[in-house]
């Protein structure tokens, strides 16, 4: 397995789509140099931001090829895999394993709530059938329940090979219990950008968040502020974080508000998958406004 840490600022990235929506992997590759670029310590395709669930299953390994031959060993590459179903989330770690990939992230199944039990025996079935880290994934947004930290406790307990956990709820308290019971044995990762300082105050080793789409060097900033103890800065840099993060990610559908953003600063971050469709006209005019106030202050 692989000897890499899983920390810093991860970008769990979009996946650009023509107008028709089709796969526009030539602009996934400008945008994976842009990240690179500015500075960020992993890559994470897709994930919710990627619009997984959107994805076939030939599209996944296009898209993680495609993101694994750009980065070559520069910064970590941990790609989603999670699925409804045990056995499809089985089939999309084999495949990220065997393409390469240093992780796999796993989110909860979703659709049907499940009960601990479940959960336990799903994560055991696949952190049984690989042999690659996995970080596992709670993102109550989307799939209507939260990983509880006892749960994450005991699988990393009797697996070595769960690496971490990205925790998506934005619930400190949740993030806090993490930590104590098993944050010196794995990667607790921020996974929404308002916990991001709180967590690496807690113990968390990094975040995985998706204002890092557009704004790469303000969360890796942040990161670094932290890890250099200029806490003021750094909790100045979290303020910006979270102001962003209330609009970009919580106020819109966050796919499309963040390939807007993306559009708006010249990446080609393309287009929603419907059923998402882009941002109406009054939607962009915020988003406009929301850069020129961000630009304005890096002047």
């Amino acid at each position: 397995m692989t000897t890499k840490k899983f920390e810093g600022i991860i970008v769990p990235h979009i996946t650009p789509f023509t107008e028709k929506g089709e796969l526009n992997l030539e602009a996934l590759r400008t945008c994976t140099r842009f990240w690179i670029e500015n500075g960020v310590d992993g890559l994470m395709p897709c994930g919710s931001n990627g619009e997984a669930p959107y994805l076939a299953r030939e599209e996944r390994q296009k898209i993680i090829a495609t993101v694994l031959e750009e980065a070559k060993k520069g910064v970590t590459v941990m790609a989603g895999t999670g699925a409804p179903s045990t056995w499809e989330t089985i089939r999309l770690t084999k495949d990220a394993a065997d393409l390469g990939v240093d992780a796999a992230v796993v989110v909860t199944p979703y659709y049907f709530r499940l009960s601990n039990r479940e959960i336990i025996s799903h994560y055991k079935a696949v952190l049984e059938a690989v042999d690659i880290p996995i970080i596992l994934y709670s993102v109550p947004k989307f799939t209507g329940y939260a990983l509880e930290p006892a749960v994450i406790a005991e699988l990393a307990k009797e697996y070595s090979n769960v690496a971490g956990v990205k925790d998506s709820s934005g619930n400190i308290a949740t993030i806090t219990e993490t930590i104590s019971l098993i944050g010196k044995k794995i990667a607790v990762l921020a996974g929404t950008a308002d916990t991001v300082l709180p967590t690496l105050t807690l113990g968390g080793k990094g975040a995985v968040i998706a204002i890092a789409n557009p704004f790469p060097k303000l969360c890796t900033r942040l990161y670094k502020a932290y890890r250099e103890n200029r806490l003021e800065e750094a909790a100045k840099l979290q303020r910006k974080a979270t102001h962003i993060n209330e609009i970009l990610v919580k106020k819109y559908n966050q796919l499309s508000a963040i390939k807007e953003a993306m559009r708006m600063l010249g990446l080609p971050a393309g287009y929603p998958r419907k059923p998402a469709l882009p941002l109406s006209e009054t939607e962009k005019a915020e988003i406009k406004s929301l850069l020129e106030a961000f630009m304005a202050e890096q002047a």
